[in-house]
């Protein structure tokens, strides 16, 4: 009986290792077909590429002056409001100008009294030179007597010192009219500059644009800009040439040019894109967050090109463009085209054949250092191309992409046919030589979400 139930429990055991072996060798396909993976391929053709830099940023007129006033003082004559369309020299504030205008009038009457003086001097000139003449000719007839012994030198010397003190008094008049006639100068500038001083109580506009943005009310207080930054009173924008201003970070900003071709989306304006062009490229970079978490990024101005929103435009709209400053938009910066030979982007991988290496021969390594490849060897990109039920892991070179393929320069023929899903057995799973079984990229979808 012993004998009997030893044979039972062999049979058992025998058939338990025989069920794991086959299930083992089913799955390692040493007989039957296994698990095979099933995954989608797409040829490699030539495409065209083009690879693009985004970023975000604010939509603003290339054109905006800032209006502050030169003096501060309450607005007492306020003729525009926010979105009027304004031409150059139209009057727009005035700041009560009671103290300049009495500056102003001070001025005007010191240059009158010295004009006044200037006059009366010349007066006095005019008395001093008929009197040196009449006291000339004295002197000449006196002199002429005591050469004749006439008269005693006493009284030639009483002539002589009168025609001296004559002469001395025309000098002293000749002064005294230069010096009026450079206090009407100085009497002129200071008119002249209370004038302006005063003029700058009225604002006018500067350029034609529209008031895209007005920061006070009528009555308000401001404050000049003479020793100050002073009160912004309002912004004057050209909006038939608008631009957009965005952040292009450091490691983008080498493949922007002059001239780049841009899609802008705004989203004010859902599912419409328009066309643009690079205009600027700052040379010096802003810094953004704390000196931990700092990120550099650099500022380019984008344009809008107007003939891109033409439809946008109404025919009896004050504004002549659909765009109001602020507005947020992403460009896309088209910075190369070519027309190579492509593949999906999520085709290409990179492998660490090093470490595939031990993994076959000796398992896992004991230590995630060991996994990761030295900092000095090149990243090498392969793509596994499909042949009769197999893949190829094949090495190649890549070059430029757009959001979904990727230019292949070297290890690649036209028509090769690579596979593209799922990136999970691309990037992990499938070997060289590996046997998969090719469906249509809907099956695999549909058989992943069951």
């Amino acid at each position: 009986m012993a004998k009997k139930n030893n044979t039972i429990k062999y049979v058992l055991i025998g058939a338990g290792i025989l069920v794991a072996v086959a299930i083992v060798g089913n799955k390692l396909g040493w007989f039957g077909k296994g698990d095979v993976i099933q995954v989608a391929t797409e040829k490699a053709i030539k495409r065209t590429i083009i690879e693009t830099v985004s970023a975000s940023g604010k939509v603003q007129p290339e054109v905006e002056v800032k209006l502050s006033s030169e003096v501060s003082g309450e607005v007492v004559v306020l003729s525009v409001k926010e979105g009027d369309v304004v031409k150059q020299g139209q009057l727009l504030c005035k700041v009560r100008p009671d103290v300049l205008k009495s500056g102003y009038d001070r001025a005007v009457a010191s240059l009158n009294s010295q004009r006044a003086s200037l006059a009366s001097s010349q007066q006095q000139l005019k008395q001093a030179e008929a009197n040196f003449a009449n006291t000339v000719a004295k002197y000449k007839r006196n002199k002429e007597l005591f050469d004749k012994k006439v008269i005693s030198i006493s009284e030639f010397d009483a002539a002589k010192a009168e025609y001296e003190s004559a002469k001395a008094n025309l000098e002293s008049v000749k002064q005294n009219v230069i010096g009026s006639h450079f206090g009407v100068e100085q009497s002129n500038a200071v008119v002249k500059e209370a004038g302006d001083n005063l003029a700058k109580t009225t604002i006018y506009a500067p350029v034609d644009g529209v008031i895209s943005k007005l920061s006070v009310e009528l009555g308000e207080r401001v404050v000049g800009t003479a020793q100050m930054a002073g009160t912004e009173i309002m912004r004057i924008s050209n909006l038939n040439s608008m631009e957009v201003n965005v952040d292009v970070n450091e490691s983008d900003i080498n493949r922007v040019s002059l001239n780049d071709t841009s899609i802008i989306e705004v989203d004010a304006f859902q599912g419409q894109k328009f066309k643009g062009v690079v205009t600027e490229i700052a040379s010096s970079a802003s810094v953004v967050g704390a000196s931990a978490d700092q990120v550099t990024n650099f500022t380019v101005k984008v344009r809008i090109l107007p003939e891109s929103y033409q439809k946008l435009l109404h025919r009896n709209a004050k504004n002549s463009s659909p765009f109001r400053p602020g507005l947020s938009a992403t460009v896309d910066i088209q910075t190369e085209r070519i027309n190579g030979l492509t593949v999906p982007i999520q085709s290409v991988t990179t492998r660490d054949e090093k470490n595939e290496k031990k993994d076959l021969s000796k398992g896992k390594p004991e230590s995630d250092e060991e996994e990761k490849p030295k900092s000095d060897e090149p990243i090498k990109e392969f793509v596994f191309v499909y042949q009769n039920g197999k893949v190829k892991q094949t090495l190649v070179t890549t070059g430029i992409q757009d959001d979904n393929y990727i230019q292949v320069l070297t290890g690649l023929k036209n028509n090769d046919e690579v596979v593209s899903q799922p990136f999970t057995a691309i990037s992990k799973t499938l070997k060289d030589s590996m046997v998969v079984e090719k469906v249509e990229k809907e099956k695999l979808f549909s058989k992943d979400k069951k």
